[in-house]
């Protein structure tokens, strides 16, 4: 076992020293505390730390100099600053000489925790550096509304029975499955994730079910299919909805008698996986309209976990925008980009119809196309950028404020305006209107079917 990470808080304040020592403590890792730049470089030179926790403003010194002496002395430490709102500005300059991020005071505990987390890859393990990927669950559950979903999931991670993750497409449903996984005893198993909906219908069943040799022309050899392949670990199938009736049967035995038969096999198979599935279709209307077996709806019904929309997760927003750049910035640029401040207010206030997906495009096309160092909220929605700092949104066609409509109404409206609003700016092609909301040709097909919109 890996000896515990050791983090260096750098804090000439008493009251906030003491309070990150204390809850960093607490999380498991070891603690050393420094009140100025002095005693900050002395600590480092007993023992390089596995990251720094770093007050801009210190009685004898500031950050930007400490700064070059820590990577000097230390090697690349990851390093996150802690700065008033005033100093974004000299903060998103550190993280562009090579700081990993930064928080604005007064900050949540658990964003600093989260934080460290990803720097050090945990509680025990040593340091990453500053280019490392990020955790992928830091974020999930930051928010309310997925503070309890996170926790359901931690508690159901070893019951083995099927689990069925619901909600709209892009809220990162294929991200929970992985965090199931990751908690569970079956977390050193492999992760199979299978998209029911990207499978040729032609398909899918050799590709589940594997098959065997001869089984049908072109079949030269055996092949173990995905539910195989999962072995003692997850089988993930996304957008179960997708299934046709004859793979639903199917299906059914693999849940129900935990076995499977290859295309042209004599004898069922051990399962020995656990099974996942999402949908963001709402399968008991499907199976009242008989477009879904009812018996395997109850079969992979046993647990149900809906992952929330994005709006209704708006704490998760910021840490999500500085992990997709980290993600994508030594992919798509030469040098280091951040996020302007502008950027994170625009993103929080903006209501994102396609979820995650449309989030993490939309930061994708931003990081390969602004033209300075940081990404600035023009950069983040183009489409938007002549819109004055603070300027309510249009109201959608048809809607009229106070007139007593629900939530839910006003929402459609938006987003039926908002999609043909973008089906106009693109001449009505739909690969780029998907492209444009971050969601797949399929579900915008959907949406429009069901918003009642038509195109020439």
């Amino acid at each position: 076992m890996s000896a515990r990470a050791l983090i260096l808080v750098i804090e000439d304040d008493e009251i906030l020293g003491a309070s990150l020592q204390q809850r960093l403590g607490l999380e498991g890792w070891h603690v050393r505390w420094a009140r100025s730049c002095a005693d900050a470089l002395a600590a480092i030179a007993r023992q390089t730390p596995d990251a720094v926790m770093c007050d801009i403003r210190l009685p004898d010194g500031d950050g930007e100099s400490l700064m070059r002496d820590v990577f000097a002395r230390a090697g690349a430490v990851p390093t996150i600053f802690m700065t008033a709102f005033g100093g974004i500005d000299q903060a998103v300059r550190l993280v562009r000489m090579g700081a990993r991020d930064y928080v604005t005071k007064p900050f949540e505990l658990d964003d600093v925790v989260d934080k460290l987390r990803a720097a050090t890859g945990g509680d025990g393990a040593a340091a990453a550096d500053p280019g490392a990927a990020v955790d992928p669950f830091a974020s999930f559950g930051l928010s309310p509304a997925t503070a309890g979903t996170r926790r359901t999931l931690e508690r159901i991670a070893d019951v083995d029975l099927p689990v069925l993750l619901t909600g709209e497409t892009g809220t990162g449903k294929e991200v929970a499955a992985r965090f199931l996984h990751a908690q569970s005893r079956r977390g050193t198993g492999p992760f199979v994730a299978v998209n029911c909906a990207a499978l040729a219908p032609e398909l899918v069943d050799s590709a589940l079910f594997g098959h065997e040799k001869g089984a049908f022309t072109g079949a030269h050899e055996r092949r173990l299919g995905l539910a195989e392949t999962a072995g003692e670990g997850t089988l993930f199938l996304d957008e179960i909805g997708e299934l046709d009736a004859g793979l639903q049967a199917k299906l059914l035995r693999l849940v129900q008698e935990r076995e499977l038969m290859r295309v042209g096999g004599v004898r069922p198979l051990p399962f020995t996986a656990r099974l996942v599935c999402a949908t963001h279709r709402d399968l008991e209307e499907e199976v009242a309209r008989g477009a879904f077996r009812e018996d395997l709806w109850y079969r992979i019904n046993v647990v149900t976990v809906r992952i929330p929309a994005l709006r209704e997760r708006p704490a998760e927003i910021e840490p999500l925008l500085r992990r997709f750049v980290a993600e994508a910035g030594p992919r798509l640029r030469a040098a280091r980009v951040a996020v302007a401040p502008d950027a994170i207010a625009a993103a929080q206030a903006y209501d994102w119809p396609g979820n995650v997906r449309e989030l993490k495009n939309r930061l994708e096309r931003a990081v390969a196309l602004c033209e300075g160092d940081a990404i600035a909220a023009a950069d983040l929605f183009p489409d938007a950028h002549s819109r004055p700092a603070g300027a309510s949104a249009p109201v959608p066609t048809g809607v009229v404020p106070g007139e007593g409509l629900t939530l839910a109404e006003v929402r459609e409206a938006a987003e039926k305006a908002h999609i043909e609003a973008v089906l106009r700016a693109t001449g009505n092609g739909i690969q780029e209107t998907a492209q444009r909301l971050g969601v797949s040709r399929t579900t915008l097909w959907e949406k429009m079917r069901r918003l009642g919109i038509s195109v020439e």
